[in-house]
């Protein structure tokens, strides 16, 4: 009999429904490791933010039909990463499992299908590609959490990033090749191309208290260019969503759009830290970001699809999985050890006995 390995992926979630997003956005700025707050004040600051932020979101999510197609998107990803790793290896039984953090299915209900499925083991695969304490570290807290409340122990290993690995880079490279050269045959030929590697933008405060997220959110903008191999390319790094008054990293994606604009410089942004497409891609990026591009006369925008089921990116995460399952560790990288610089004590690896402990 077949040996069964439960693969459960993580990833953001978004809400179903008009009426769901109040609910994902209290979820959301209710957790501890977004909303960095005294723990008394965290409950009620964190459901007024998700008030007044409410009718923006719904405005937003109205553009995508009132809901987030996230769901829908990570269970086509599940599917087909099932389909590809069970046609390798016909000695073991895969299953992949969906738990979204702030929206439904969340950690419990995939415990729950998990332990209905009786594997002989689980593994842990992100589907961010930088760690940060913020997305992959929140998402196996509720993990373990939920698996404590359900009575799941099985041995367990966990994937922390794949910002580097050589097949997701080299899959986003040429993502980002076909749409650069669609861009370039737009464009008159004396207008420059500038890409953008857009990430979601963190508070500072959260990488200065030694996130490891925006350090590897450059590793992998320098692996792509260099797979790319395109001598000269005019690039920067920047970061878009920001959701509060405080400082978050620079420059910000808006910032850099008025700053092509001014330069009369076209872009085309490459959304680094997204495998799949939601509301700060088909949103954020296409809606709002491209109308005050226009407004500025930029002269071309343009964008790098996601991922979302590339044929290339589902045999990057086949072999991640791969390698995670005999990897022999209950925490990897996509190297198998460490990558951060030790100065980022937020790398799970600085704290792997108690995040493990969590986790399995």
């Amino acid at each position: 009999m077949a040996r069964r390995v439960a693969v459960v992926l993580f990833n953001l979630g978004g809400p179903d429904a008009p009426s769901s997003v109040r609910p994902f956005l209290v979820n959301l700025f209710t957790d501890p490791a977004i909303l960095r707050v005294p723990r008394f004040i965290r409950p009620w600051l964190g459901r007024l933010i998700a008030w007044r932020r409410t009718p923006t979101a719904q405005e937003n999510y109205a553009v995508m039909g009132g809901r987030s197609p996230l769901r829908e998107l990570t269970e086509a990803q599940a599917r087909s990463l099932e389909g590809v790793l069970n046609e390798r290896e016909p000695g073991l039984d895969y299953k992949c499992f969906v738990a979204m953090r702030y929206w439904h299915p969340m950690s419990p209900e995939a415990v729950q299908a998990v332990k209905a499925w009786n594997p002989s083991e689980i593994l842990l695969i992100p589907l961010y590609p930088q760690f940060s304490t913020t997305s992959t570290g929140s998402s196996i807290t509720a993990w373990a959490d939920a698996c404590k409340a359900a009575g799941l122990s099985l041995p367990t290993s966990t994937l922390c990033c794949f910002h580097s690995d050589p097949g997701f880079v080299t899959a986003t490279a040429r993502l980002v090749a076909e749409a650069y050269a669609k861009a370039r045959a737009e464009l008159p030929g004396h207008v420059p191309l500038r890409v953008l590697f857009s990430a979601h933008g963190l508070p500072e405060t959260i990488i200065k208290s030694g996130d490891p997220y925006q350090w590897q959110v450059e590793q992998s903008t320098a692996s792509v260019v260099d797979a790319l191999n395109m001598r000269g390319l005019d690039h920067v790094v920047c970061y878009q969503s920001r959701v509060t008054p405080q400082k978050w990293l620079g420059p910000s994606t808006e910032a850099e759009i008025a700053r092509a604009a001014r330069e009369k410089v076209a872009v085309l942004i490459c959304p680094i830290a997204f495998v799949s497409d939601h509301s700060e891609t088909l949103v954020e990026l296409d809606v709002e970001y491209r109308h005050g591009a226009d407004k500025l006369g930029i002269p071309g925008y343009f964008r790098v699809p996601a991922q979302n089921i590339d044929a290339a990116f589902i045999t990057a995460m086949a072999d991640l999985v791969q390698r995670t399952e005999g990897s022999a560790r209950t925490l990897c990288s996509f190297a198998g050890a460490r990558q951060c610089p030790r100065a980022h004590t937020g790398c799970p690896h600085t704290h792997s006995t108690s995040l493990l402990a969590k986790a399995a």
